[in-house]
């Protein structure tokens, strides 16, 4: 299969979600939450990623998350995530409860493509303090894409991690799994990073983008959210509507896309000093917000 072909599957298979100028969304993707240790890319910016999602949370915001959230090439089970990010995954789990809550496939959590790992794994957690077994995200559900129709115009945002266009970090991501347990998190210590990761590879970065502008080209134009190459993307109204949310691993910052009041805008959240040295968690906008209806097909 083509990664064109991939990509039209993800996008024949999404979930289909209603919105309106109403709705308030904020996107964020390859947060590649670990276990705490030496490998964990999360952990420098955890601090910053939860007081963001709160400050979501408080708003009235729904969640989606492009894929890669969890780090399961890394790590071998989901409890050693949950036990080192409770506080992140409770806070997810309150959105989850208020249907706020999207997930979507990534090349490093494609384990949850599989109904009974998500139900062993995620529905439920064990208390520690109660004892028991109490509910997590039950009954959630993991799509390869999200496709957002607008209720008045009818425009789609479709959103998807964006692994479609790799061959290898689509059929072969369990080779590629394996090569990251076996090799490259011990080689993390030393600052060697994965070479077949678009986030490490700029020509594989530019394949990704090459790959998916042809398809929105062919398919009307259409407004495509994306992760995977960890590039934060924002477009003009006038170019290709190919968009990247970046990451939650960047150093010292995280970046996301918020839609709001029927416009679209890039985000970043950093640790910022103020006059008086004290250090505080702030937003920085880096483009828009630009209205939906300029990138309408």
């Amino acid at each position: 299969m083509s990664s064109q072909r991939r990509i039209t599957k993800a996008y024949e298979t999404a979930r289909r979600i209603p919105f309106n100028d109403h709705s308030k969304l904020i996107i964020f993707s390859d947060c590649h939450r670990g276990d705490n240790s030496f490998a964990d890319d999360f952990a420098n910016n955890r601090n910053t990623y939860f007081h963001a999602l709160q400050h979501y949370y408080k708003e009235g915001f729904t969640y989606c998350e492009l894929g890669d959230g969890d780090e399961l090439w890394e790590n071998l089970k989901f409890s050693s995530i949950l036990e080192a990010h409770k506080n992140v995954f409770m806070l997810m789990k309150r959105f989850f409860e208020e249907h706020r809550l999207y997930r979507v496939l990534g090349n490093h959590d494609m384990v949850y493509r599989d109904e009974q790992y998500v139900a062993k794994h995620l529905h439920t957690y064990f208390n520690k303090v109660t004892g028991k077994e109490d509910p997590l995200f039950p009954c959630i559900e993991f799509s390869e894409g999200l496709v957002f129709e607008h209720e008045e115009t009818g425009q789609e945002i479709f959103m998807l991690h964006g692994h479609q266009a790799e061959w290898m970090n689509y059929r072969g991501w369990k080779w590629n799994r394996f090569m990251v347990r076996a090799l490259w998190r011990q080689l993390q210590v030393f600052g060697i990073g994965d070479p077949t990761s678009p986030a490490k590879n700029y020509l594989e970065l530019l394949k990704v983008e090459r790959r998916f502008k042809k398809w929105i080209l062919e398919h009307h134009n259409m407004l495509t959210i994306i992760g995977h190459t960890h590039r934060p993307r924002f477009p003009e109204p006038n170019e290709i509507p190919l968009f990247n949310d970046g990451s939650c691993v960047h150093p010292r910052s995280i970046t996301g896309i918020e839609i709001e009041n029927g416009a679209i805008s890039l985000i970043k959240w950093q640790i910022a000093s103020t006059e008086n040295g004290m250090l505080q968690i702030i937003r920085v906008l880096l483009e828009g917000p630009q209205p939906l209806h300029k990138y309408h097909q």
